[in-house]
């Protein structure tokens, strides 16, 4: 069992049960707490693995109440604290959920080398006097808002991954879109697409992959409609392209509806709602993201009209 009161951000202290008894450290490891091969090969060239204060090779045996440390520290990132506005819906030893704001990147890019929310979490950090390397477990568009999940180690990262790639994590968006969507909830059900290597753009193809959106109407205005949208896979723009498809594109989408600026500035997309396991205890965690200024400003437009 972990012991709790030893947890960090970096370090994992694990004492052995009585079904740990003769098993290989390795197996107990990737087995029963779930460390990736990766990151096991990374901490055993640093022997950062230790059995009752000492370092263990892979192969050693474990006996009943032996404690196990997994060092996980490592070198931070190189990113600039910067005093960004970083909402906080939910903090553990091994998570940040944020509620992000539209018109932020996650990471510096060529185009956008600061006021990123890495930046952000940099400066958090670094106030809570806390080294933790900063990595995305989840992806938001630049014009996205709503829950973006920050691992804070290698290990947390890992779970996420697996987590998402399995499809085990429930995602649900609210989103605007054109017209009055007749059905009050629907699946759409078709494979997305994208049709060149430098292409932005994704298409519903049968060459695509297999992809599932879950739809439900929350009111319905004049010419648009208020849904809350739940992915069951997980394809770039995936939402976007099975709106369009269905020929209700996002208001404010000028990649996949019509031009922006009447309505809204941006794709009115919102991440809302993240049910997952935390990664190292285990148990359920459900997050929810109220909705930007601009969205409720949209929705009030929207319902005067």
């Amino acid at each position: 069992m972990l012991i709790k009161d030893l947890q960090t951000e970096t370090l994992m202290v694990y004492q052995a049960e009585e079904d740990d008894e003769g098993k290989p450290i390795k197996q107990i490891l990737k087995n029963k707490m779930d460390f990736s091969s990766r990151l096991l090969t990374k901490l055993k060239k640093e022997k950062n693995i230790l059995i009752n204060n000492s370092y263990a090779k892979y192969h050693e045996i474990v006996k009943d109440k032996d404690i196990i440390t997994i060092d996980m520290e490592e070198p931070e990132n190189q990113f600039i604290p910067q005093d960004i506005p970083f909402s906080i819906v939910y903090e553990d030893v091994d998570v940040i959920i944020i509620n992000k704001q539209p018109g932020i990147v996650s990471h510096p890019t060529k185009s956008h080398s600061k006021y990123t929310i890495a930046n952000a979490a940099a400066y958090y950090l670094q106030k809570q006097g806390k080294k933790c390397r900063i990595r995305f477990a989840n992806r938001l568009d630049m014009d996205t808002s709503g829950l973006l999940i920050i691992a804070k180690n290698p290990y947390a990262h890992h779970v996420i991954s697996q987590m998402m790639a399995e499809d085990r994590i429930q995602k649900k968006y609210i989103t605007f879109v054109e017209g009055l969507v007749n059905n009050d909830e629907g699946i759409i059900e078709e494979p997305i697409y994208r049709p060149t290597d430098d292409s932005i753009r994704r298409i519903v193809d049968n060459r695509g992959q297999y992809s599932l959106t879950k739809y439900k109407v929350i009111n319905r205005f004049k010419n648009a409609t208020m849904l809350e949208v739940e992915l069951l896979t997980g394809r770039t723009h995936q939402i976007r392209v099975h709106l369009h498809h269905l020929g209700h594109p996002i208001i404010g989408d000028t990649l996949y509806g019509e031009e922006a600026g009447q309505m809204i500035e941006r794709q009115a997309l919102h991440a809302a709602y993240l049910k997952l396991y935390q990664p190292r205890y285990k148990n359920q965690l459900e997050v929810v993201a109220e909705l930007p200024m601009d969205l409720k400003e949209l929705q009030r437009r929207l319902s005067t009209i």
